[in-house]
């Protein structure tokens, strides 16, 4: 009887405690909800003018050299420490002056660019056309293996004198000012004294901001340019973090650690507008996502008809409609309608499987073939999955090779193109022109190609090399015609830029996805 008791006793306060612990559980997890909220409210109470803009990245950049690199998550934050040659009005797309206050069409290849005075680096040197044409220059030269070369090659000389630049063309360039609209300034002197190294670790640019710190693979803060020739910017600090998975970028929106995200996907949208205090930015831009071929190694890819089977067994319209929910457009064509160029009579692929399994027997796989695909942990995995997924079903076993960005395009780069069968990616030139495309992604020998074709490349040389519209419409709509048949790539869809933001921030992105925190402000 008396042990009956006892257990019963034991029992009673072995509940009790499982009860304590329940509450004191329940109350850490309240306490740090509240913390949370409390961190939330807190910011978003804060005074604006000592405020941090806290901006959650998919990556850390791989360089802050604007003339190494090329990809969102560098020149989101790179842009906002340099100032570029020309700009666009972000609503209109309209080519205005910038750091260059007017510009000259002297001859068919010879422009003149007045430069801006009065405008200084940070470190008080005057931005000059010395500087301008070091900055032209400097990714022209191969040694420097800019990853912009490609678009810039059109420019034979650039020369200063006094405060105007003189730059001449290899032939009459319908795209000239499309590519100083990215061309951003850095400084000779500082430059040529440090070196690159040293440049890219602490660059000192003439932008909106410059840089306060870099702490290797957690953040990188910039700081206002109180003396900014433009104004100094509403925003006072920013810091952006390198959140790589999505799941935490959308956590720290929720809990207000960050106030804007990017790299959300289409499924993290209805989390982040179940948030009255928390929007969604969205805009289709000229970006496209894509798959390229490898048609120079020996891979099976090298056939056309494996990668027209490849094209005929993707579902586009279930890519677009149950992955992007509707946060992309459907193309034709290895580029955007927003791209000048965009021929609207290509028909392209669609979805069809059995036209597949034909082709993929065509091409000597009658039982199939196995491929690699290459990517990069910035881009949408979804879409990769989903393509192995559709491939499967023809008979073609899809290989992910999954990298990190640096090594991705470590990797695509590599002139001994042995990154495997294709690759997804996502491409925007951030010029709205055909060139910035069809030529770094397909024409021999550039930095991006995995094919040759001399017909090809008479076409894109063509068309660079006249400034008549129709002309060089003329021109792409028969390079584009050559890239269906052969098939070295194919266009998936048109990207639509999504971004995750408090409503503390009043901004609108645009089609080129310029990440300008000038641009930003705080809402009243």
């Amino acid at each position: 009887m008396k042990s009956t008791k006892n257990i019963a006793l034991m029992i009673g306060l072995a509940l009790l405690l499982i009860l304590a612990g329940c509450s004191v559980a329940k109350q850490g997890a309240e306490s740090n909800a509240n913390n949370q909220a409390e961190q939330g409210e807190s910011n978003a109470g804060s005074n604006h003018a000592e405020r941090t803009l806290v901006v959650d990245l998919t990556n850390e950049p791989a360089n802050l050299d604007p003339g190494l690199n090329y990809n969102f998550d560098s020149f989101a934050v790179y842009r906002n420490i340099f100032d570029n040659l020309l700009s666009r009005d972000p609503q209109t797309g309209e080519i205005k002056p910038w750091i260059a206050e007017s510009w000259e069409q002297e001859s068919e290849t010879v422009w003149t660019f007045t430069i801006r005075e009065g405008v200084t680096f940070t470190n008080g040197d005057p931005l000059t056309a010395e500087d301008v044409v070091f900055s032209i220059e400097r990714i022209l030269d191969p040694e420097f293996k800019s990853p912009q070369a490609a678009n810039f090659n059109i420019i034979a000389s650039a020369e200063a004198e006094g405060n105007v630049v003189k730059i001449t063309t290899e032939n009459p360039s319908p795209t000239l000012l499309t590519t100083l609209v990215n061309l951003s300034i850095v400084p000779k002197h500082y430059v040529t004294e440090v070196g690159n190294e040293a440049f890219n670790l602490n660059p000192i640019g003439s932008g909106a901001y410059q840089l306060d710190s870099w702490n290797r693979g957690t953040s990188i803060v910039l700081t206002a340019n109180e003396d900014y020739w433009n104004g100094a910017p509403e925003i006072a600090r920013v810091e952006f973090r390198f959140v790589a998975n999505i799941a935490s970028r959308v956590a720290d929106l929720q809990s207000g650690k960050a106030d804007i995200i990017t790299g959300i996907t289409a499924d993290d949208v209805p989390t982040i507008e179940a948030n009255k205090k928390l929007q969604v930015l969205s805009t289709p831009t000229e970006r496209l996502g894509f798959i390229a071929f490898n048609m120079i190694d020996d891979t099976p890819t090298k056939n056309s008809l494996v990668n027209k089977a490849v094209a005929y067994a993707i579902n586009y319209e279930s890519l677009i409609d149950n992955l992007l929910n509707g946060y992309g457009s459907p193309v034709t064509q290895v580029l955007t309608p927003l791209s000048f160029g965009y021929d609207e009579t290509r028909q392209g692929y669609h979805y069809d499987p059995e036209k597949a399994k034909e082709l993929l027997a065509e091409a000597g796989y009658p039982d199939g073939v196995t491929l690699e695909l290459a990517t990069s942990q910035n881009f949408d995995q979804r879409v990769v999955q989903a393509i192995q997924g559709d491939l499967a079903k023809v008979g073609i076993t899809v290989n992910i090779n999954l990298s990190d960005h640096p090594t991705f395009l470590q990797k695509i780069q590599d002139p001994e193109r042995k990154w495997g069968s294709l690759r997804y990616g996502i491409w925007s030139c951030s010029c709205m022109d055909a060139d910035g495309t069809l030529f770094p992604l397909f024409r021999t020998g550039t930095i991006w190609s995995a094919y040759s074709n001399p017909e090809y490349d008479a076409l894109v040389d063509a068309a660079r090399a006249t400034t008549d519209p129709e002309a060089r419409q003329a021109l792409y709509s028969e390079a584009l015609k050559i890239l269906e048949e052969d098939v070295p790539g194919i266009g998936l869809y048109q990207v639509h830029a999504l971004y995750g933001a408090t409503k503390d921030i009043e901004w609108q992105p645009d089609a080129q996805e310029n990440f300008f925190i000038r641009d930003m402000k705080w809402a009243e």
